[in-house]
């Protein structure tokens, strides 16, 4: 037997459990309309929500940027790799956000992962909302730290579980993420912030799926709640509503500049790059002129979870403009996306180990960029292989 023969004996296994990923292929700039494996169709997948990955201001900024720095950083931000431009956004991202300071990553998830290992070790506890998005997960397991997971949430869970576990480590970190991102609901920050008051624990939130969407015109979580200098690390993106790439830690001035001197990505690995940077500076640039792309993104949102609960779909606990049309089981949700598809709607399957067992859906991402006639178009799509599939009557 050939010592990689298992692999292929556990990716049969995916593809008859109906868990096997097939990755489409993207031919275009990212809209409310794809090419997808050479078709025209209806984007209902991307994280796209202001619908700025192909603005013609950040388009253009890139463009500068690249025409004076080039395409590559050609280094770490600690040796030769930090502009002036990564810069000016650090100091525009902490005063849109209302923060001490900012650093920023190559991504969200480097952020979580140089974060948390930065600030707890193997003698410290962290305590982790069970449904932390695998960036976390990753984080605290590289942390080397004690991981107690609490209750989806649940702020007395989070209490019982400092109560058990705090006296026993030497510091401790709560984390939860904003929006979570499968269901999208809120974490009940002003109720988790209590409890690290009470206990004198940093308390950081990852902020993904909330960058750009919560808060005034965009400004996140914190904002959001009022919460300002009370949330000791915000983690955030510019990969989704801000339409880029990179990772955001904004709060305490003094873990910021810790994390400039230990935060391990920001350290080891190449800055990110220039015509980056200048596209997340026009991204700011445009949501700090208006609230109009945010406005325009929730009024989407509200539309179309309106007309899909008439439908008779279960979208569960949704609180932002992620949509999850909850099917069930996975083969089940691939077969209904790859119908949605043939109607010319690209919105893919989510299934184990990205959700529970049974909990198997579509996830739709609604964008400031659709139309009330895209929204109409995927409604009636939708209706069309839900009734097929016998989802909906």
């Amino acid at each position: 037997m050939s010592k990689i023969d298992w692999l292929a004996q556990e990716i049969d296994g995916l593809k008859e459990q109906g868990l096997y990923n097939r990755i489409r292929t993207i031919g275009s700039a990212q809209g409310a309309r794809l090419i997808v494996d050479g078709q025209d169709v209806l984007n209902f997948c991307s994280n796209n929500y202001l619908g700025l990955a192909n603005h013609p201001k950040l388009v253009e900024a890139a463009k500068e940027a690249t025409k004076k720095f080039g395409v590559g950083p050609a280094a770490v931000r600690t040796i030769a790799g930090t502009t002036d431009l990564h810069v000016e956004l650090e100091k525009r991202l902490a005063t849109f956000k209302g923060a001490e300071d900012v650093i920023t990553f190559q991504s969200g998830f480097t952020a979580n992962l140089g974060a948390i290992s930065a600030l707890v070790g193997k003698e410290d506890v962290i305590f982790s909302d069970r449904l932390n998005h695998a960036s976390i997960i990753d984080g605290c397991r590289l942390s080397g730290a004690k991981i107690a997971a609490y209750e989806h949430n649940d702020a007395g869970a989070l209490e019982d579980a400092i109560k058990e576990h705090a006296t026993s480590f030497r510091r401790a970190l709560i984390i939860t993420d904003g929006v979570f991102s499968m269901d999208g609901d809120i974490a009940p920050l002003p109720d988790l912030v209590e409890v690290a008051k009470k206990y004198d624990i940093l308390i950081m939130v990852d902020d993904a799926h909330g960058e750009g969407v919560l808060g005034k015109g965009g400004r996140g979580i914190v904002d959001h709640f009022g919460l300002h200098g009370q949330v000791d690390i915000e983690v955030g993106t510019m990969s989704k509503a801000f339409g880029v790439v990179g990772g955001i830690v904004a709060g305490n001035k003094v873990i910021v500049e810790w994390l400039r001197q230990r935060g391990r990505p920001f350290l080891f690995s190449s800055a990110v790059t220039a015509p980056d940077a200048a596209a997340c500076l026009a991204a700011v640039d445009l949501l700090e002129e208006s609230t109009e792309l945010v406005d325009k993104l929730w009024d989407n949102a509200k539309y179309f979870k309106t007309e899909m609960k008439k439908l008779g779909f279960d979208t569960g606990v949704s609180e932002t403009p992620i949509t999850p049309v909850i099917l069930g089981e996975a083969p089940l949700a691939q077969q209904f996306s790859r119908e949605l598809f043939d109607e010319g709607v690209f919105a893919m399957s989510i299934g184990f180990p990205t959700v529970a067992k049974g909990k198997a859906r579509i996830r739709v991402m609604i964008s400031a960029s659709h139309d009330r006639d895209d929204l109409g178009q995927g409604l009636e799509a939708f209706a069309r292989v839900g009734k097929r599939l016998g989802v909906i009557q």
